[in-house]
């Protein structure tokens, strides 16, 4: 499989997922733990993986981590300047 970047990241929803992280007062570690409660097996190191470019997040994992941090998917990827969900 090819895998196709944005300059040096692999995902465009990371930096969003950690400002969003951050502005719930959430560790890297307690976002994956609520992640893993809705079913998405993913540890704090998948989670900093995803925020700092490193790991692609495939589609199906958008609702779920955008529902763990009461933003929508539309703000995570960018589209919508309003994150309040």
């Amino acid at each position: 499989m090819r895998l196709y970047t944005l300059g040096d990241r692999c995902n465009i929803s990371g930096e969003r997922i950690k400002e969003a992280r951050k502005q719930a007062k959430m560790s890297q570690d307690n976002l994956a733990a609520k992640l893993q409660l809705r079913g998405l097996q993913m540890g704090q190191m998948a989670v900093s993986r995803i925020e700092t470019g490193k790991r692609l997040v495939p589609d199906f994992e958008l609702p779920i981590i955008a529902d763990a941090l009461g933003v929508t998917t539309d703000w995570l990827l960018g589209v919508d300047p309003v994150k309040a969900k």
